[in-house]
């Protein structure tokens, strides 16, 4: 009953953004996965349903919808309601660097502001014209290491993953962009299974959240998988290992960067020696640093 009244009054795509937005706001879902707001996930998942693109003219807002073309959008809206999943699991579709990647419950929700660093082809720190070998450690959906041979086309980029989950995406992503022959994938705890080699710049968005923020986790992000999100007690469990890991499969000129998100506060205390640079971001975001290949073998060499 309650769904025929409202696709009754509800006429218009903006009548469904508007009413959206404000049952968003008022069951309190959590806009952490790509949305700024909740009318701008409104706006997307009614867009989805009708099976139009995002960037659909505003002009045609205003169109009367059908009987049939109600219904599915309703459905759509309340499955984002019931279920709180991130919007991106519904439409099975995130952005990242401006690009479309597949994505499912195997993997998170692209949501890195590492998109900034990529489009900038990773300048002013390193020479982008140095740069032949790059890896995407925790690939994910490998949306970082798939933007990253956009930014780079003549590099020879690698990801890696420990979960065989995560990969299986990653492929359906490779083969979205045509590069499923070019960019080689590895099951691998952190460096374990990776072939000696040297990267150029060795690139990470690696699990992250420590154990009081786990706990704390809205709905939304208790749909991710904890794998890729879970690490330890300070969240650095895999960082840890990983400035050890890196020395080994960094070039001489090399560059690794690292995101650490809510835990930046306990890795600048855990590692205030090390000459970590934290990078501003002009779009949004915080909590990536990185560091050369020579400052990270210095500073093992004197421990």
């Amino acid at each position: 009953m309650e769904q025929k009244l409202i696709t009754q009054q509800l006429t218009t795509l903006r009548d469904y953004m508007r009413w959206a937005s404000s049952e968003f706001m008022r069951q309190k879902l959590d806009f952490g996965h790509g949305f700024g707001s909740a009318l701008d996930e409104a706006v997307y998942l009614v867009l989805f349903a009708l099976e139009l693109p995002w960037d659909w003219s505003e002009k045609y807002f205003d169109c009367v919808l059908t009987n049939s073309e109600r219904d599915r959008v309703y459905a759509v809206l309340q499955q984002r309601i019931k279920s709180r999943m991130p919007a991106a699991y519904i439409s099975r579709e995130a952005w990242f660097c401006g690009l479309s990647f597949y994505v499912d419950e195997r993997v998170l929700v692209p949501r890195s502001p590492i998109a900034e660093m990529i489009n900038e082809r990773f300048e002013p720190w390193i020479d982008a014209q140095r740069v032949d070998s790059i890896l995407d450690l925790c690939t994910g959906s490998g949306c970082i290491a798939i933007a990253c041979q956009y930014a780079f086309p003549e590099a020879q980029v690698s990801a890696s993953d420990i979960s065989l989950d995560a990969l299986e995406v990653a492929t359906i992503n490779l083969e979205k962009h045509g590069l499923a022959d070019d960019l080689p994938l590895f099951e691998s705890d952190l460096f374990s299974s990776i072939p000696p080699q040297k990267f150029d710049l060795i690139v990470s968005n690696p699990p992250y959240v420590d154990a009081e923020d786990m706990a704390n986790l809205s709905d939304e992000f208790k749909s991710e998988p904890s794998l890729g999100l879970e690490a330890g007690h300070d969240g650095l469990e895999l960082v840890d290992k990983m400035l050890v890991q890196a020395q080994d499969y960094l070039s001489d000129h090399g560059l690794l960067v690292i995101e650490v998100g809510n835990s930046q506060n306990a890795m600048m205390d855990k590692y205030e020696m090390l000459p970590l640079s934290w990078i501003d971001f002009e779009h949004g975001g915080n909590g990536v640093f990185c560091i050369t290949a020579d400052e990270l073998k210095k500073h093992f060499a004197q421990m």
